[in-house]
């Protein structure tokens, strides 16, 4: 009888651009690189249905302190709709519970149609979705055939274009602010024409502050030894390309890995800021607040470790 090697995981961090693949969860794609590269820990910066592919951002170890961030930013998707048929996931995955005919209109009339789902808007998020309510997730009530109500919220839709169209296909581009649902968008938009419509394809193009992301896939990831899959995680110093940046000295950097507030030379600007290192390496999140003085938010591990006594500089 054989026994199956039994996976030693270890500290590791850093942030892998996985290109996930159509078929399987957010949570089976971030499990599946977690084993490959035997991380003690790791969170992925916000879901992609099974259905689409592209950027899902997994961070390892230190690096899911910057998940919550990344789960916030901008982000940009690929979708292609299918007028004519609603679903009851509004993707082509669900029940098909209306079918109509789709009108002949033109494209000054998808455009109309477009506007009003552009800028600050409310959106009624699916029924099938991860959100949660009562600490379940609507996906789970509604799979068991519970009734959901799901309440509109504001979202923002910075760019969202026809890129073409092919007979009762719409190919769309959208740029959009964090909790904003596409499929939501291409629902609405069919509601708009008149036919309704759900989505077909789904690709996650980029993610704040990714925006030319170097992704990787998981067969590639399989193919690699130890070294190699450790090659193509970014430093945590990447998930920071946003965010305003001030350096420490080091009887500055040592005071803050012990969590104290720091008192800044005067003007220093208010806000959310990542601090760094005289040698280039983040040592935390922290914010300045209008007395001029820096608190530490969230220190990482190396921070905290450079700050005991008897550690060199």
């Amino acid at each position: 009888m054989t026994h199956r090697q039994r996976t030693v995981f270890r500290d590791l961090d850093g942030i892998l651009l996985l290109d996930k693949p159509r078929g399987i969860s957010s949570n089976q794609a971030l499990q599946r690189a977690r084993h490959l590269l035997r991380a003690a820990k790791a969170g992925h910066t916000g879901s992609l249905d099974p259905l689409a592919t592209g950027l899902l951002p997994i961070c390892f170890g230190e690096a899911t302190k910057l998940a919550g961030h990344l789960l916030g930013s901008r982000k940009a998707y690929l979708a292609v709709a299918r007028l004519g048929v609603t679903t009851d996931t509004e993707d082509a995955e669900g029940q098909v519970l209306r079918e109509r005919p789709v009108p002949a209109f033109d494209d000054a009339a998808i455009e109309h149609a477009l506007t009003r789902l552009r800028g600050r808007i409310r959106q009624r998020p699916p029924v099938y979705s991860a959100l949660k309510q009562g600490g379940e997730p609507l996906y789970a009530k509604a799979r068991r055939g519970e009734q959901v109500t799901v309440g509109e919220r504001e979202v923002e839709v910075f760019r969202l274009e026809l890129l073409g169209r092919d007979g009762d296909r719409l190919r769309l581009e959208v740029e959009c602010g964090p909790g904003t649902y596409i499929r939501s968008l291409v629902r609405d938009l069919g509601e708009a024409l008149g036919c309704g419509a759900h989505i077909l394809e789904l690709r996650r193009l980029w993610v704040d502050p990714f925006r030319q992301p170097a992704m990787t896939t998981l067969d590639r990831l399989e193919a690699l030894d130890e070294a190699g899959r450790e090659a193509l995680l970014l430093p945590v110093e990447a998930g920071l390309g946003d965010w305003r940046r001030i350096e420490l000295e080091p009887e500055q950097a040592r005071r803050l890995g012990q969590g104290q507030t720091l008192r800044l030379a005067e003007g220093a600007t208010p806000g959310p800021v990542a601090v760094f290192g005289r040698a280039g390496r983040v040592l935390g999140l922290g914010e300045i607040g209008l007395d001029g003085c820096l608190r530490p938010q969230r220190l990482f591990r190396w921070a905290a470790e450079a700050a005991k006594p008897g550690v060199a500089d």
